[in-house]
């Protein structure tokens, strides 16, 4: 099979399946995936992300030894939505080595702060998050303080992961703090 042309051959959950399962556990296959999502073109990464995060499910082995290279793409400048979704979805699992617990925060910080960032890159960093401070509980205030302050303009699926989130961390949010958005709202 040709990699790439298969790729860009159909973008639906069928073909992301059907590639996924060809992959296998064959880490020749996988490498050939991993090189087009790293060094492939825009469409190529954001439909190889999504492959990647299949390819998780079934055989998440196959990811741990990537995690520096794929931390690396993300920082990059322009890089596609599909890629940090899929990746940060994966790291809501996956064992993170204690090396890059540092660059998973940070990026993770900066993605839960910007409010331009698409939710599910947002909800899936916040879990990220709370699972590294778990390992690093000198990280919970930062968590709790991020997570205060990108509340009060925060849509309904960012504020149910944050209830979550800080349920696991030990401190409940307010019932009664109501959102801009809310507050707004009640006053039409």
């Amino acid at each position: 099979m040709d990699l790439e042309t298969e790729i860009l051959k159909e973008h639906s959950k069928r073909q992301t399946v059907r590639i996924a399962r060809w992959i296998g556990t064959d880490q020749k296959r996988f490498r050939q995936l991993m090189d087009l999502l790293l060094h492939g073109d825009r469409i190529v990464t954001q439909r190889a992300a999504w492959i990647l995060s299949s390819c998780y499910d079934i055989h998440p082995r196959l990811i741990t030894p990537w995690i520096p290279a794929l931390l690396k793409k993300m920082q990059e400048p322009d890089v596609h939505d599909a890629l940090k979704r899929n990746v940060v979805r994966i790291l809501q699992c996956c064992e993170i080595p204690s090396s890059q617990l540092g660059t998973v925060a940070t990026l993770c910080f900066e993605y839960l702060g910007a409010p331009h960032t698409p939710i599910a890159i947002r909800v899936n960093a916040m879990t990220v998050l709370q699972r590294i401070a778990e390992r690093e509980p000198e990280l919970k205030r930062e968590l709790r303080t991020a997570i205060e302050l990108m509340l009060p303009y925060a849509g309904a699926a960012l504020r149910a992961r944050a209830r979550r989130v800080m349920k696991e961390l030990g401190t409940e949010l307010s019932p009664t703090r109501r959102t801009t958005a809310q507050r707004v709202r009640k006053e039409t």
